[in-house]
């Protein structure tokens, strides 16, 4: 695992139609629109945020993350909206040892169902696959969550099984988890077709 090709410099990333970069305080408004939905979070270990002041507060949480090398969220940007923040992914719990990291991402309500999550979880899995060269990358899904599901299904994920009362959750509880993995070899597979 390549950790300096995320943590030297801030890596941005794009695809036809999408730009991953970093999340800023000028994105405040977007960021807050999103985090205070809470529809977003139904299925997140993350409690809606009522106060921009929070919110604005946690945009700075999310460089000290990145400096300590512990954690990256990407703002998603539609290209044809450059300055428009429609959703955050981001990469976690790199652990080097097993060369394993895990993912998660969400949108804004008005940005479902349009292949936005779908496409950005693949921008990910190339870089981090090709630039990163981890081996594994999971996602952790409640079983409610199929919409999710389906965009880790869409991107090569194979779902591994269920972790009964595994976790605790902001705002959830205990909580039961689908474990969705893909190995390096699974997307070279994928992509030699």
């Amino acid at each position: 695992m390549n950790l300096e090709t995320i943590f030297t410099d801030f890596p941005e990333m794009e695809s036809t139609n999408l730009l991953l970069k970093k999340i800023e305080l000028s994105n405040l408004d977007d960021v807050y629109s999103i985090f205070r939905n809470e529809r977003v979070f139904t299925y997140c270990g993350i409690i809606p945020k009522k106060n921009i002041e929070t919110v604005s507060k946690m945009i700075g949480h999310f460089e000290r993350d990145y400096s300590k090398k512990t954690r990256i969220k990407w703002g998603i940007f539609l290209k044809a909206q450059s300055n428009k923040l429609i959703g955050i992914i981001e990469a976690m719990d790199f652990n080097q040892k097993v060369n394993m990291v895990t993912i998660g991402y969400f949108l804004a309500e008005d940005y479902w169902g349009h292949g936005i999550a779908t496409e950005s979880v693949q921008i990910l899995v190339k870089f981090l696959f090709e630039k990163v060269q981890v081996n594994r990358i999971q996602a952790e899904v409640m079983p409610a969550n199929v919409n999710s599901k389906k965009v880790l299904l869409k991107n090569g994920f194979i779902k591994e099984g269920l972790l009964r009362q595994a976790s605790i959750w902001s705002g959830k509880g205990v909580i039961d988890l689908e474990i969705y993995g893909q190995l390096k070899a699974d997307y070279e597979k994928l992509n030699e077709q």
